[in-house]
C-alpha cells in the first residue's frame, strides 16, 4: 500500500497556506512509515499528476470555503469529494478538480481519497495564518495523524 499526503497551499496568502504549513509542521514532528510520503504540491495544479502514479490512497490537506466559522475542520471522503469541489469548495479547487480528473482519466486515480481542511478567514497576501485557521492547524495534524493509523500506517512523534 503505498500513501500519499499531499498539502496545498500559499505560503505567501495568509490561511491558503494552511496545507503547505501543515506538511512542513508533520514533517518536522513525526516520522512516517516507508510507504507514507508527504509532498507540499503548493499550487502546482496539474504538474502533480505524475505523483499520483502508483498511489493507493490519496490523503489531501487544504484551506476550504465550505460557508463555515473560520477555522472550522471538515473531512471530506469519496465521492463526497469530487462532488464538493464542483462548488468551489477549495481555494485551489480548480487545480485539485483538474488534478483528480486527469488521473482518473489516465487510471491513476488513488483507490481512496480523503480530504482534511479548514475553513479559511482570509486568503489575502500576507504570511501569517489567522489564528482561527492556526488553530486548525493543530487539529488537522491529529486527524492526519489518526487517517494514518487507521489506514495501517501510523507516524512516530520524533524524540
Amino acid at each position: 500500500m503505498s500513501v500519499l499526503v499531499l498539502g496545498l497551499g500559499n505560503l505567501v496568502m495568509t490561511d491558503d497556506a494552511l496545507g503547505s504549513r501543515a506538511i512542513l509542521e508533520l514533517e518536522k514532528r513525526y516520522r512516517f512509515p516507508e510507504q507514507v510520503a508527504l509532498l507540499d504540491g503548493g499550487t502546482l495544479g496539474l504538474d502533480l499528476l505524475p505523483r499520483l502514479e502508483g498511489i493507493d490512497r490519496l490523503l489531501v490537506i487544504d484551506a476550504l470555503q465550505m460557508g463555515a466559522e473560520p477555522g472550522s475542520v471538515f473531512r471530506l471522503e469519496g465521492e463526497e469529494v469530487p462532488r464538493a469541489f464542483a462548488n468551489k469548495l477549495s481555494v485551489h479547487q480548480m487545480g485539485l478538480q483538474d488534478l483528480l480528473a486527469v488521473a482518473e482519466l489516465q487510471g491513476h486515480l488513488p483507490g481512496q481519497l480523503v480530504v482534511l481542511g479548514a475553513q479559511a478567514e482570509s486568503i489575502e497576501m500576507g504570511l501569517e495564518m489567522s489564528a482561527a485557521v492556526n488553530t486548525a492547524l493543530e487539529q488537522l495534524m491529529a486527524k492526519v495523524v489518526h487517517e494514518l493509523s487507521e489506514w495501517g500506517a501510523p507516524p512516530q512523534l520524533v524524540a
